[in-house]
């Protein structure tokens, strides 16, 4: 999108001086966590859902780590289970994405010593169903509210880009900074970037066409209480369903048909976590009442004709969200810094 923010006051009927404004003030208080284009990682980088066993003692430095020192982790979580059930021992979770060449595997792994964890647990998107944000409007949703249609399934397929396209992206995911606000944002970034501005969005228009560019985001603070001690939601989800094998896409696509759920993907979790293979993930004020969404998913599928052989929440306690990062020249950086260029 050439002019983002005349977009956004054109949707809204919000002088684009107005938006600017409200945005900057917005950002600079947190309710904003952030600005950015958003990309289609999964398109661009190995990417999966980790589940760390850490011991206990250990748990709050592999968090920190996790947050602080890996710039490929992106969201990092603590997650509890209400009773002792498989995979509840896995407490530490993150998603990570890790540039081409380098491999998921190889990178857990130097995570996991770094950390002083005894296992984890790789778990790639096979498809996505849903995958989105605006946690305020599924405030007022009804359980068991869900789409006209099915959710289609995305494949997960990661794409090769040459030098140029590469300029391009790392120009364009930067996260805004305030003074940034401005009209025709991309003219400085072109400039970052050393290319002419037309040059810079016909490689931006083309990498969108490959499905690679995702939405312009003002991104809300979902997580954390604004400066007026608000907050947007209190707990989340991450929803396990243990489905037939063949019967992943249907389920899959009844599950993220759902309104409640920011996002909905076929993963395999292996027999540690009763061999679940569709997951979604829900955000709410009320626990019971994400509950009651959760239990409207079950009897659908019940009522799809779709077996479950298990199910479970992870409940969402403390936890940092921050963009992972995908270039693989930072991702030799990386490893020089924290003296792991041998292991690779």
């Amino acid at each position: 999108m050439r002019e983002p923010f005349s977009e956004i006051a054109s949707l809204s009927g919000v002088e684009k001086t107005v938006v600017l404004h409200r945005i900057k003030a917005m950002l600079t208080a947190g309710t904003i966590r952030r600005v950015r284009q958003t990309l289609l990682a999964t398109n661009l980088a190995d990417g999966a859902l980790v589940a760390w066993k850490v011991p206990d003692d250990k748990l709050d430095g592999a968090f920190g780590f996790m947050f602080r020192q890996d710039a490929f982790s992106g969201h990092v979580v603590l997650r509890s289970t209400d009773s002792k059930t498989a995979g509840s021992e896995y407490k530490l979770w993150t998603t990570i994405k890790v540039p081409q060449g380098f491999g998921l595997e190889r990178h857990t792994n130097i995570l996991l010593t770094k950390v002083g964890g005894e296992k984890v647990k790789i778990m790639p998107a096979k498809g996505i169903f849903t995958l989105g944000v605006g946690h305020v409007r599924r405030k007022t949703i009804e359980p068991g509210s869900r789409a006209d249609r099915r959710a289609g399934m995305i494949r997960t397929e990661v794409v090769e880009l040459n030098d140029l396209e590469w300029r391009v992206l790392t120009a364009l995911k930067r996260e805004f900074t305030t003074e940034e606000i401005v009209p025709s944002p991309w003219r400085n970034r072109s400039k970052d970037a050393d290319l002419p501005l037309e040059l810079f969005f016909s490689v931006a228009e083309h990498l969108d066409r490959r499905k690679i560019i995702g939405r312009f985001s003002t991104f809300l603070e979902h997580v954390k209480p604004s400066t007026g001690g608000i907050r947007v939601t209190r707990f989340n989800g991450l929803f396990h369903w243990a489905v037939p094998r063949g019967m992943e896409i249907q389920a899959g696509s009844e599950v993220g048909r759902h309104e409640i759920l920011t996002h909905c993907y076929w993963r395999e979790a292996g027999p540690e976590f009763g061999n679940v293979n569709i997951m979604a993930v829900a955000h709410g004020t009320e626990k019971q009442r994400l509950l009651e969404h959760k239990a409207a998913i079950d009897v659908h599928l019940a009522a799809c004709g779709i077996p479950v052989s298990y199910t479970n929440v992870f409940w969402g306690g403390r936890s940092e969200i921050k963009p992972s990062e995908i270039s693989p020249i930072e991702y030799r950086a990386w490893l020089l810094a924290t003296g792991t260029a041998r292991l690779t």
